[in-house]
């Protein structure tokens, strides 16, 4: 796919489909530009709605939209919705089953350089904690591109976090057998599994080709969706391989690593080990300067993979 971000993909999905559906609308909080959003807001003015910087009001905005049978995409920096409008989340888009869809962008540490404030590393415990709610990171543009046209389709809350620079492809073309609660099996392998989602899954894929060098057949696992979350692919691992390395742009608490811990523990026996951002304030820095200093790297990732299996 030629160099895109995943916010450009989910405004081209969003433009295609705006013009056969009066009732989808986008809603943004001063966020239009930062979102990639502007084109859909010359384009559609009638179907957009610009909530300055409000985020509660967006996601309330929203929630009563879908109530009166719109069908919104609210898109905000992952770190506010994530903290300033998370009880508005709770309330008015879980509990009341409102079918709104979440667009947190810049997730993770993509404003690496604003520091704290505008780093995202909690949302995946925030989100995965709300009834009702689905979380999405889908990894490369191909699998954002075929997330958007499935919850452009359905009726149910979600949440989807991307990241704010274009993504390597992982996928060649769209994947076909996108299914909410289902990992994907990006490469097989019998020795060791390595688990990512969003951002982390190239890394692992890069982790992957590592390892074969050494003679170690890693299996790579997308885990687009946290929530519902794919316990039984875990346990497979578990069952299959001779442990799991999971790699998240998130801290360790209510992560990918504790989810997978979760639904292994189930199985008994299988070594888990999880590289996340600590629980603490991060360091300033690009995403790459960030992820480079907390080893979210395909060598930290091989390496350990390679402990773990070698015992």
């Amino acid at each position: 796919m030629p160099e895109c971000s995943n916010r450009e993909i989910i405004c081209q999905e969003l433009l295609k489909a705006a013009g056969e559906d009066r009732d989808l609308v986008v809603l943004c909080s001063d966020s239009r530009g930062s979102a990639s959003l502007a084109p859909f807001a010359e384009r559609f003015p009638s179907q957009f709605v610009e909530l300055g910087i409000a985020e509660q009001n967006l996601v309330s905005v929203a929630a009563g939209m879908a109530l009166c049978g719109k069908r919104p995409f609210a898109a905000s920096p992952a770190c506010f919705l994530s903290s300033r409008a998370l009880e508005q989340a709770k309330v008015d888009v879980a509990y009341s089953a409102a079918n709104v869809k979440l667009i947190g962008i810049s997730g993770g540490v993509s404003y690496g350089a604003l520091g704290m404030t505008h780093h995202s590393t909690q949302d995946i415990a925030a989100f995965t904690s709300l009834p009702g709610m689905r979380v999405f990171l889908p990894c490369d543009g191909h699998e954002t591109q075929a997330l958007m046209k499935l919850l452009l389709k359905d009726g149910s809350p979600a949440y989807l976090r991307v990241s704010r620079s274009p993504s390597r492809d992982v996928y060649e073309s769209e994947p076909q057998d996108l299914t909410p609660g289902r990992m994907i099996e990006v490469r097989p392998g019998r020795d060791v599994t390595l688990i990512g989602c969003g951002e982390t899954v190239a890394i692992a894929k890069d982790a992957a080709a590592l390892l074969k060098e050494s003679g170690i057949e890693a299996r790579v696992l997308d885990s687009f969706c946290l929530k519902p979350f794919d316990g039984a692919a875990v346990r497979r691992a578990a069952t299959e391989t001779r442990g799991i390395v999971t790699i998240e742009e998130h801290q360790p608490q209510g992560g990918l690593g504790a989810l997978c811990a979760q639904a292994a523990a189930r199985r008994g026996g299988c070594p888990v080990r999880s590289i996340a951002l600590p629980d603490a304030p991060l360091i300033a820095g690009s995403q790459r300067e960030v992820f480079d200093y907390y080893g979210l790297t395909a060598q930290n990732l091989a390496d350990t993979a390679a402990r773990l299996v070698r015992g």
